[in-house]
């Protein structure tokens, strides 16, 4: 009689998951024996923390648009692995999270240590895991846990996608299962099945209508238009008719920033040529964006303002459109299936040259793509160095993944991405530390990029032996300390009252090279380059590379803006 836990391995190769991320315990571990016996369908990759295995499952939903897979003890998946969870829930990221109760074949009741059954003297994991989590499945039968679990890849990827989860009893994982009289089990592609929601066709050619007789259109892109065919659709509608394309953080790099119909990312910490261009639009066409306060200045009218704007919104789920502000028109589908319609109507493209000519005159402006002078302190560079090495040396083979903090500003707000699609971001809670953990989940999708992470030496401390599975899991990558000694943003804003906000120095360069990487030391502008030159001769021979660079602590956040 099969097992549950083989019943289990056998589901999620039925769902198509084909990677698994984790820092086993208990029930987790009770089940290693399936996994190995198929290893050669089904990768389980070993992490140091439940913290980098929930980033990396999410990072490989995100990068793939199919639920990466999370493992771990109960206690510890619904909290060190909240961080990843917590992201997918807020970026819409697939991830499937199976764990267990803890307890220890049947002493939930007893308060022994370590037990989320939710009896007395323990906590409840299912509570926890249903606060940031789609859907939760409690499985205490056998078949309920197959069940659950197909239900669980059936909810995390359809929209809006997020994670899912299922909890099981502990001592079912170990148990026969027995043959039912009523309760049958089913292949999983049944639970699966879908058909996308499609777009009007009289909205799209509303749509269309208030495209083309706009003066001034403008495109917000958000990350519904971040797949292969979405952007290329994007940049050829844009470009034919001359529509400024303004991006959300989550849509950034998703055109050629240096083409003439791009304005930049919007919001506080945005450019100011996009602010401007969608503060004078008189045509808002919300793509695949949620239009949230977070990158429009928390509702600043100056950007967005229904009474002076007609705005019109895509989603592919209707309660995200209107959601933040009322729209004129609300389209329910795909950005791409949207797009491949109105690429059919006309949208104005006898006004091509003079949207063009009001874009590049707003970009001239507002200097979108000049970075403001800047100074350092001897023996250390400037965000802004980091922005020009980078500018002259990214690759469109690289991808380029960020973490949180004054790097991450820098770099979304004044570096110009040639390469749609190159950027990878954290843009759900967008905590510190995750740029690690997620440059490794990418070099596992795409194998043949070059990736690179640039992270802040806060960030970095955090998950810093992800670098250990970049190693053992053969996963060279390039990561570049932005090492200020502290957290500067904080820093930053409360001025001369510093307190807890210095950190000792690390020499994180050193450390890697005593866990097996390339570890190089940069103090000066002019030799960045050349050490990120070393890191892909490194890359190519399967060394991580970690490039340890002194940034004046001095350098602020704050890019050279009024707006």
């Amino acid at each position: 009689m099969p097992t549950t836990k083989k019943a289990l391995v056998d589901t999620l190769l039925d769902c198509g998951a084909d990677h698994a991320f984790t820092l086993p315990g208990l029930g987790i571990t009770w089940m290693l024996d399936e996994f190995h016996a198929v290893r050669d369908r089904l990768r389980v990759v070993l992490t140091r923390s439940e913290q980098i295995a929930s980033v990396m499952a999410q990072t490989y939903g995100k990068l793939t648009g199919r639920p990466g897979v999370f493992m771990g003890q109960g206690p510890f998946a619904s909290s060190t692995g909240a961080f990843g969870i917590l992201e997918a829930q807020f970026s819409g990221s697939p991830m499937v999270v199976l764990t267990d109760t803890s307890c220890y074949d049947g002493f939930g009741m007893y308060g022994v240590y370590q037990t989320m059954t939710g009896d007395y003297g323990a906590a409840d994991v299912r509570t926890v895991l249903g606060t940031m989590t789609k859907y939760c499945a409690y499985a205490t039968e056998p078949h309920e846990a197959v069940y659950g679990l197909q239900l669980a890849f059936k909810h995390a990827q359809l929209p809006r996608m997020g994670p899912a989860a299922l909890v099981l009893k502990t001592p079912v994982i170990r148990r026969e299962m027995p043959e039912q009289r009523r309760v049958n089990l089913y292949p999983s592609a049944g639970y699966l099945a879908h058909t996308a929601a499609r777009p009007d066709a009289e909205a799209v050619t509303r749509l269309a209508a208030l495209l083309a007789q706009a003066r001034h259109p403008v495109i917000v892109a958000g990350q519904g238009t971040q797949t292969p065919a979405a952007r290329a659709l994007l940049a050829e509608i844009a470009s034919a008719a001359g529509i400024a394309v303004a991006t959300s953080y989550n849509g950034k790099g998703v055109i050629d920033e240096t083409s003439p119909v791009a304005v930049g990312m919007l919001g506080t910490w945005g450019s100011r040529s996009a602010n401007r261009m969608l503060g004078r639009a008189d045509v808002v066409l919300a793509l695949g964006a949620s239009l949230g306060p977070d990158y429009l200045r928390f509702r600043d009218e100056g950007l967005i303002d229904p009474a002076r704007q007609h705005l019109a919104q895509v989603d592919v789920d209707p309660r995200h459109a209107g959601w933040v502000y009322p729209v004129e028109l609300a389209i329910t589908g795909d950005a791409t299936d949207v797009m491949r319609m109105l690429k059919t109507l006309p949208l104005g493209q006898e006004r091509r040259a003079q949207r063009l000519a009001a874009i590049a005159d707003n970009n001239a402006e507002y200097g979108f793509g000049v970075l403001p002078p800047t100074v350092a302190a001897a023996g250390t560079l400037h965000y802004a160095d980091l922005v020009r090495v980078l500018d002259r040396t990214l690759t469109p083979q690289d991808m380029l993944v960020l973490d949180a903090g004054n790097n991450r500003i820098w770099v979304t707000t004044q570096l110009r991405l040639r390469t749609p699609g190159q950027l990878v971001v954290p843009g759900g809670i967008g905590g510190m530390g995750w740029g690690l953990p997620a440059a490794a989940a990418t070099r596992l999708v795409y194998r043949d990029r070059h990736v690179i992470c640039l992270i802040g030496d806060g960030g970095a401390a955090m998950t810093l032996s992800t670098l250990a599975t970049c190693v053992q899991e053969q996963l060279p990558i390039t990561v570049i300390v932005a090492n200020n000694q502290g957290l500067g943003m904080v820093r930053d804003n409360m001025k001369e009252r510093r307190i807890a906000v210095d950190f000792s120095q690390m020499d994180f360069a050193t450390i890697a090279r005593g866990m097996g990487c390339h570890g190089i030391r940069v103090d000066r502008a002019d030799a960045l380059g050349d050490a990120i030159a070393a890191s892909r001769e490194a890359v190519r021979e399967g060394r991580t590379t970690v490039i340890d660079v002194a940034i004046d602590p001095a350098a602020s956040h704050v890019p050279a803006s009024d707006y």
